[in-house]
């Protein structure tokens, strides 16, 4: 039997009120919210989240593919960032989907009709111009799917696509701005696929509509996924997650592949649609493994849930819309190619020194011992899923930051370890000395093109 292994899913923390938008800019807007990924963060960082929740499974994936239409390089595979800050194994091969919202669920596809563990992770950054429908209906997010035939809690039993090609929305590469056609135009085309691509999948899995318990469909918008959804006949729709989430982009297949998996039963009968550039339609039953297998971290309902607010004006400084005066200090330099090569194990993975003798940790990793009796008497000691606590803190406001003040660190680390570090997803006044925080990925800066990734820590939630 091949199927889902393990999932695992991330919104970041920051949230945007839509009826925040039209009080500024005069236009856009509307009810809820989206979720909105912080300025340290890129769709790399958050795949790497989903990723490690995924993972904490116990999974040795044997290929690692990433989906984004945001992707951080062009001719440069982004996957290798990934690749590096989870740890992978130098046989493990890391490859990029390509810029689309299908190639998610192409990935799904690839990892479910494959071999091995394989490790499937999107993430998206959705924006559009001040006030657009895009920028408000928007969201950003990660999931992560891995797919293998060990404990398996879903196995893929059928399957279908339907590709046709027609223009409903688009994006020259370097624009920020999305264009859409007439949505009427879209919904009756992705309709007709959509029901060609369910018909054949039901074949394809040997049932009937109204043996599926629940279907997820990810559109590019709420009233196309209901117009679909509402001609498939399955148990009951889910729901796609725009009141609170947004559209997510090339992360939505994921994001509601594990929303499913949280929501569904052992024995049942599971679908997800996915429309983008044609219809693609997964049916999935779940096993009793289901049961005792969640999701790792907290489900895609809680992290819905939680968060905190973002005003707007942060939001467009964030997204280079509108552009705030920075600290009065000199822009960092770009990184070393060379240097960051040299570090990749604890630059990326986050991985310290042990001394085999003391037991000593020492972060950033060491080659001599504390007393200068012993070189090279080092283990690796990996550091990137411990907690710790800050010990001591101070709030800088005069370095450099895109956004300011930065809150620094000294955490002491369970287990062993001290290190200067910076805090993230916290405002300067939540600080506090005892504080539980946990590490997470994240971008410091980007310099000529090249973004500086390295770990921070973030108060452990909910």
């Amino acid at each position: 039997m091949r199927g889902i292994t393990s999932w695992g899913s991330y919104l970041p923390y920051r949230r945007l009120n839509r009826g925040e938008i039209a009080k500024l800019v005069g236009q856009g807007g509307g009810k809820g919210t989206r979720t909105v990924a912080g300025f340290d963060e890129d769709p790399t960082t958050m795949a790497v989240e989903a990723s490690r929740r995924a993972l904490q499974g116990g999974a040795d994936p044997t290929l690692f593919l990433f989906a984004t239409t945001n992707p951080a390089y062009a001719d440069k595979t982004n996957a290798t960032a990934a690749h590096a800050a989870l740890r992978l194994g130098d046989d493990v091969p890391a490859f990029d989907l390509g810029a689309s919202t299908r190639s998610a669920v192409g990935g799904l596809l690839l990892a479910a009709r494959g071999s091995g563990d394989v490790l499937v992770a999107a993430a998206d950054i959705r924006g559009g111009l001040a006030g657009s429908a895009e920028e408000a209906m928007g969201g950003d997010a990660a999931a992560a799917i891995v797919f293998g035939s060990g404990d398996v809690v879903a196995e893929l039993i059928g399957s279908a696509s339907a590709t046709h090609e027609f223009i409903d929305r688009w994006r020259a590469p370097g624009e920020s701005r999305t264009k859409v056609w007439d949505d009427k135009f879209a919904e009756t085309t992705y309709t007709k696929l959509g029901r060609q691509a369910w018909a054949a999948a039901l074949k394809s899995a040997g049932c009937q509509a109204t043996d599926v318990a629940m279907v997820a469909v990810a559109a590019p918008s709420t009233r196309i996924a209901n117009a679909v959804g509402s001609k498939f006949g399955a148990g009951a729709v889910l729901d796609d997650l725009s009141a609170t989430v947004g559209q997510t982009g090339a992360a939505q297949p994921a994001l509601l592949l594990a929303s499913l998996l949280e929501q569904a039963q052992s024995g049942q009968i599971i679908a997800l649609a996915v429309l983008a550039d044609g219809a693609d339609v997964l049916i999935f039953k779940t096993t009793e493994a289901l049961a005792s297998r969640d999701g790792r971290g907290l489900t895609v309902a809680e992290q819905a849930a939680g968060g905190a607010p973002l005003p707007y004006g942060k939001y467009l400084s964030w997204r280079g819309t509108i552009t705030v005066e920075p600290p009065r200090r000199p822009e960092p330099a770009r990184v070393s190619a060379t240097a960051a090569a040299r570090g990749e194990d604890w630059k990326f993975g986050f991985v310290a020194s042990r001394d085999q003798q003391s037991g000593q940790i020492h972060m950033p990793p060491q080659r001599v011992s504390a007393d200068g009796l012993r070189t090279d008497a080092m283990e690796p000691q990996p550091m990137s899923e411990a907690r710790g606590k800050v010990i001591t803190y101070t709030i800088d406001r005069m370095a450099y930051s895109p956004s300011p003040p930065i809150v620094f660190a000294v955490v002491d680390f369970d287990g062993g370890g001290r290190l200067p570090i910076e805090l993230c997803d916290i405002d300067a006044d939540e600080v506090e000395i005892g504080m539980p925080v946990e590490l997470t990925f994240r971008r410091l800066f980007v310099q000529d093109g090249i973004p500086n990734y390295f770990w921070k820590a973030r108060p452990v939630r909910g």
